[in-house]
């Protein structure tokens, strides 16, 4: 009994610890494949630095190099037009936008 309480405490601790943020993603050609442009201060609240993971409808995943730029909104986070199109996600959707938590993630 001790030792499942022991992990349950633990996931609870690791889910207390995971800040994420529902943002919009929308579609800009001057973003090249497989990065993601974030406004600083939103990159701050999430503690992104390198890499972000962006979840859709909780069961997709996806893995963008992170590049920081000021002239993106705060609510928002930019990709590449062409990529969006392929993974099949719309202009101005709303997703789940994280740290990444593992490397499993598509790119």
């Amino acid at each position: 009994m001790s030792k499942l309480s022991n992990i349950k405490n633990g996931a609870d601790d690791l889910m207390s610890r995971i800040v994420e943020k529902r943002l919009k993603l929308r579609k800009k050609d001057e973003v090249q494949e497989g990065t993601a442009r974030i406004n600083p201060k939103t990159a701050d609240f999430l503690g992104i630095s390198g890499k972000l993971e962006i979840v859709l409808a909780g069961k997709k995943r996806y893995n963008f190099d992170v590049i920081i730029s000021g002239g993106v909104p705060v609510n928002e986070v930019w990709l590449n037009s062409e990529q969006m199109r392929r993974l099949g996600i719309s202009d101005n959707t709303t997703a789940t936008v994280r740290k990444p938590l593992t490397s499993t993630a598509r790119p």
